[in-house]
């Protein structure tokens, strides 16, 4: 609990104030910017018995935006449904709270069909598209796709049928990859805790990957999700075969 002053919102309704001060006794780190209109309208949505996702996802949305990481903000939501009297909050607006947090990491995307909801990469598919103007270039120069570029791979899952400790792994990896290698680079969740990042070949390659391991484990304790993944992550380079054919297979083959 934090020894910060704390004034709560007047006139809130009372669930919005007992959801305030239940989070601020328990999971929520800075009481000074937990307050946001967001919080109104999920608390609104859920005294009216209305479907609680929208509001979910713009409470994420707010959070993201504040820098509030995605298990602070899980655990956040939590409490209000316990402050309501529910055993737990629904999956769909769990779901909802961290498609809203990803949205509020990147910028829109032309094609929302290629993004992952949990992590904010790509999906397989994107990766593909992405592979295919590889192959394509290569071709037109007369290159070897397999010489200039790779994939590597990062996999930080660990078991669990927990469906928020899946989310937050997934956001909180899909944060540190694109720190790491910035916007705009193609990225893709492949499954739970596996992810591909299409590179260029060079010398660094290799030695560049413990440095990638150690930043994605500093980013998972900066994040508080250290606990929900694979410690350290493993970290390897995946060689493209000789074709665009081939290599959809391969990443096919790769999912779980």
């Amino acid at each position: 609990m934090s020894s910060e002053t704390h004034i709560p919102v007047p006139g809130a309704p009372a669930l919005l104030q007992r959801w305030e001060s239940a989070s601020i006794d328990s999971v929520w780190l800075r009481p000074g910017d937990w307050y946001t209109p967001a919080t109104e309208a999920l608390v609104e949505a859920l005294e009216a018995r209305l479907d609680t996702a929208p509001a979910a996802y713009r409470l994420g949305q707010a959070r993201s935006a504040a820098g509030v990481g995605i298990t602070e903000a899980i655990d956040d939501m939590a409490v209000l449904f316990r402050a309501a009297g529910f055993e737990s909050a629904p999956i769909r607006s769990i779901r909802a709270l961290c498609e809203g947090w990803t949205a509020g990491t990147i910028p829109t995307m032309d094609a929302p069909a290629m993004t992952d909801a949990e992590s904010g990469l790509g999906t397989a598919e994107y990766l593909s598209q992405r592979l295919a103007e590889v192959y394509g270039a290569a071709a037109r120069l007369a290159q070897v796709v397999g010489e200039t570029y790779a994939l590597v791979m990062v996999d930080v899952s660990v078991e669990s049928t927990d469906p928020w400790q899946r989310m937050a792994r997934n956001a909180a990896t899909g944060a540190a990859l694109r720190g790491t290698y910035g916007e705009g680079h193609p990225m893709a969740r492949l499954g739970d805790g596996l992810y591909a990042v299409l590179v260029e070949r060079g010398e660094t390659l290799g030695a560049g990957l413990a440095s990638l391991r150690d930043h994605l484990s500093d980013r998972a304790a900066a994040m508080k999700v250290d606990s929900l993944m694979r410690q350290p992550p493993r970290v390897w380079i995946e060689s493209l075969p000789g074709t665009h054919a081939y290599a959809c297979e391969l990443v096919e083959s790769l999912q779980r």
